[in-house]
């Protein structure tokens, strides 16, 4: 009997996204602790472009793309309890450096790392979900700012910061959103208590900075003395001054976090936006358009 194959996009050598290709490789199967999961949509994060370009090793090696998924169980590994072929999930697939990820017909990912879908939403926005819900959720938990005390979230009208707007308004933050000249009724809309446009600064100092735009050194000059700061990418956080307390929040994947989130997707109380929705054939062309100023959205693949 033949091996089943499926299709997957990767790269086997850094650059622009004509390196991204289609291969056709053996249908992983799920070892003990894991479910294999039948890929309807897949979210493309940033961090696939930095897989794509180098920007964090594996030189020589065939890289999977793609930390998204939302899909249908199709077969659960050695020792799982509590799912059955057929429901439907969302996960995150952890990794930067990985055979494969979920820009493919399958993905297999530890049962701890998924949650039942959304039910309310349908399937690309379902995908839109696991990376930037955890990454804003854990950041937002991070600050550790009581209700009533004041954040800045900068690259507020992107997906993660967009997610953050919301989550930290519902923590009782008053949100300070910092984004595009005309992202103003977007961020409000998301729970945005004033907004300052790019290059501008806050009435005042805040309590807490959460740095969805990566901008360092300018936007911790921002809190208030003694206040927090905590940046999305790890080592890239500016150098404490002031006494202003310095994090730095890793995404991990965590089935009952994104359980929570999906909850609050369920409820209306947590909007998914999805930008651009290509099949998987088209991956090269959706990180093309990953690469265009001013995306709205989460961009997604469709096996």
């Amino acid at each position: 009997m033949s091996e089943r194959t499926m299709l997957a996009a990767v790269v086997t050598g850094f650059g622009g996204p004509e390196r991204v290709e289609l291969a056709e490789v053996p249908v992983p199967r799920p070892e003990a602790g894991q479910v294999r999961i039948r890929v309807a949509a897949a979210g493309l994060n940033p961090v696939d472009a930095g897989v794509r370009a180098g920007m964090f090793g594996g030189a020589g090696q065939r890289l999977g793309l793609g930390w998204d998924v939302a899909g249908e169980i199709d077969e659960i590994g050695p020792g799982v309890t509590g799912w059955s072929r057929g429901d439907r999930v969302v996960g995150l697939h952890y990794g930067t450096v990985k055979p494969l990820g979920t820009h493919a017909e399958y993905a297999v990912l530890d049962v701890g790392a998924v949650a039942a879908a959304p039910a309310t939403v349908d399937v690309p926005a379902a995908a839109a979900l696991p990376l930037a819900g955890l990454t804003a959720a854990r950041a937002v938990d991070q600050l550790g700012l009581a209700p009533g005390s004041s954040v800045l979230v900068t690259g507020a009208a992107g997906v993660v910061g967009g997610l953050a707007v919301q989550l930290a308004a519902r923590a009782g933050l008053v949100v300070t959103a910092l984004a595009g000249p005309g992202d103003e009724e977007l961020v409000r809309s998301l729970g945005a208590a004033a907004f300052v446009p790019r290059g501008g600064a806050p009435a005042g100092p805040v309590d807490g900075v959460l740095d969805a735009a990566v901008l360092g050194g300018a936007a911790l000059a921002h809190v208030r003395d003694g206040g927090v700061y905590v940046g999305l990418i790890p080592n890239h956080a500016p150098a404490a001054e002031r006494g202003v307390r310095v994090e730095e929040q890793e995404v991990a994947a965590d089935g009952e976090l994104l359980a929570r989130l999906v909850s609050l997707v369920e409820a209306g109380a947590l909007t998914l936006r999805v930008s651009d929705v290509f099949p998987l054939a088209e991956a090269a062309k959706a990180h093309e358009r990953l690469a265009t100023p001013g995306v709205r959205g989460r961009i997604i693949l469709t096996p």
